[in-house]
């Protein structure tokens, strides 16, 4: 090996590449990420706002936060079987544009109008006080905001199992770990600048044309990430399943899931249950 060619195999480039195992795989998928995260970033935090803007309050901002919450459970899975089933590259290709749509249907949601959902509560006194179950008045639901959830969930949630899989393609075994670090530490740099640059345009304009703006910018960012995820992802590795397993292979895995895994899927399932009452609360209704 020559002089220039130990140069450049020793160099502060190629030792971080190592170091971060940005294969060309990894990399493309890594853009991808940060596209929709700062997507998802700059308008999941305003969203309950945008619905009280469009006459939702307090009970369709929670079921809002409970069907995300549901749609993170329930999709991951059957977005594995389908990526399974067409390939990585494709699948995560049609999550792209599904959550690109989701951004365009939030960004007219006022065109979709509104349902309102009859009072169903009671109120149970507990200890002396009185403690509301259900609602006591009609709630107003925004059907654009969650028409637009539905899809606009997709990359993260469907995609997951897809993302996933290309990193454990594209790297060598002894260093997977570091392969879905670097993905992770390159999503985790959206969720600092997505609220960040929302804020700047929030703070520029009022806050109805300010976060259609944000939209906008949203969706624009993921179909350029979803155009560079298919243009430049190699699906020569991918693996095409021939069918469908359906619920019987998930109840099958479940069954057969090592026993050290248990406890940790009860305690994470615990802990995102905590995390997410007060973080959806945590966004400003006004």
């Amino acid at each position: 090996m020559d002089d220039g060619a130990a140069a450049e195999d020793t160099g502060v480039r190629a030792t971080v590449r190592r170091f971060v195992a940005l294969e060309r795989d990894v990399l493309v998928l890594s853009v991808a990420m940060f596209a929709f995260s700062l997507g998802f970033q700059m308008t999941s935090r305003y969203v309950p706002r945008y619905m009280s803007v469009l006459g939702a309050g307090a009970v369709a901002i929670g079921l809002f936060g409970t069907a995300g919450n549901l749609l993170a459970a329930v999709y991951p899975y059957p977005g594995g079987a389908v990526s399974d089933r067409i390939g990585s590259r494709l699948a995560l290709t049609l999550f792209g544009l599904a959550s690109t749509l989701g951004f365009v249907v939030w960004l007219f949601a006022a065109r979709f109008g509104t349902v309102t959902l009859p009072a169903v509560g009671t109120t149970v006194d507990v200890v002396g006080r009185e403690v509301v179950v259900g609602w006591l008045d009609p709630a107003v639901l925004p059907v654009g905001i969650f028409l637009g959830l539905l899809f606009a969930q997709a990359w993260k949630s469907l995609g997951l199992g897809a993302t996933f899989a290309v990193v454990k393609q594209a790297v060598e075994p002894d260093r997977l770990a570091t392969g879905f670090a670097s993905t992770e530490t390159v999503r985790r740099t959206a969720f600092l600048l997505g609220p960040l640059l929302a804020a700047g345009v929030l703070a520029t304009y009022a806050f109805e044309p300010g976060f259609r703006i944000v939209l906008a910018i949203a969706a624009g960012v993921g179909m350029l990430g979803t155009v560079a995820q298919h243009v430049l992802y190699d699906a020569s590795e991918d693996t095409v399943g021939s069918s469908f397993a359906g619920v019987t292979a998930l109840l099958d895995d479940l069954r057969s899931m090592p026993a050290p895994l248990r406890p940790l899927l009860v305690a994470d399932t615990v802990r995102t249950s905590a995390c997410c009452w007060p973080w959806r609360w945590s966004s400003p209704l006004s």
